[in-house]
């Protein structure tokens, strides 16, 4: 079997394990039209939820000898709108052959299967609609560029999902959300100067064991759709995104990866049993 780039202490990544390379820890620094989506947002039109306070008038007190009329109470405001909940988001679950376009309504430009290069089921984000037409996130295109496939595709499956991730790189945190609301907010180290962990609009990919690749990513790893284009000099390893556990837990919430997001066992648990595949995943500065 072929073999892929070899780590610290002799480990051999699998063929094809991009992912395995371009998460690890870099030791020295241990101590378009798609492209900038909004955080809050899947591309969907949907409704924001509005909080609005019902006013209640209050009556004046009546003024002696006055008429009727001006001891009335001021009449009360309309009242404010039921708020509405965000519109669920959608995933695509891939159950064959697919082609996918780099435009609505393009020809195929792609085509995948049914499970990614890690072996599991293979789900699409989907973050914006064009008609028949539906924007995904795939790691084939470049990040922030949608894939695009007909909604009715043959061997395309949608679901809805209220799940959503939010990263902070200023401060350093990840925030779980379901239907909009915080769920589980955890601290995690990032890319370092000069590799620096991109931003814009992701998905996650893969839940994979991180004993599988080595103790250096802990108990669990969330591959995401997006590269890493500005790996460290002299890297000869794959360029995939991940956020993941680390055998280092005093790095987290330090500028210390290649790109990666890295967080502690207890923060990553939960993520790998609510986060479905298909999830997006929004990074910003």
């Amino acid at each position: 079997m072929r073999r892929g780039p070899t780590f610290r202490g002799g480990w051999t990544a699998p063929a094809g394990s991009a992912l395995a390379a371009a998460c690890w820890l870099w030791v020295a620094t241990a101590n378009g039209t798609d492209g900038s989506p909004a955080e809050g947002g899947d591309g969907i039109p949907s409704a924001q939820a509005a909080v609005a306070t019902k006013l209640t008038a209050v009556g004046f007190p009546a003024r002696s000898g006055g008429s009727a009329s001006s001891r009335a109470a001021p009449p009360e405001p309309p009242a404010a709108p039921e708020p509405r909940s965000p519109r669920p988001r959608r995933v695509a679950v891939v159950r064959g052959d697919l082609a996918l376009s780099d435009r609505p309504g393009g020809p195929p430009a792609l085509r995948i299967g049914s499970t990614t290069e890690f072996g599991s089921p293979r789900v699409l984000g989907v973050a914006a609609r064009r008609g028949d037409w539906l924007g995904v996130v795939a790691t084939e295109r470049p990040n922030n560029r949608l894939a695009w496939v007909r909604r009715n595709s043959p061997g395309l499956n949608l679901r809805r999902t209220g799940w959503s991730l939010h990263a902070d790189l200023s401060e350093r945190t990840l925030t779980l959300r379901k239907d909009g609301r915080r769920v589980h907010r955890l601290a995690v180290a990032i890319g370092r100067q000069g590799s620096e962990t991109p931003t814009g609009r992701f998905a996650v990919t893969d839940k994979l064991s991180g004993s599988r690749f080595g103790p250096y990513y802990g108990c669990c790893i969330l591959a995401l759709s997006g590269h890493q284009p500005n790996t460290p000099p002299g890297w000869t390893g794959g360029d995939r995104l991940a956020i993941h556990g680390t055998d280092a837990p005093s790095t987290i919430g330090m500028a210390a990866s290649a790109g990666c997001m890295r967080a502690s066992d207890a923060d990553l648990r939960p993520l790998m049993a609510k986060v479905p595949l298909g999830t997006l995943v929004f990074i910003r500065r």
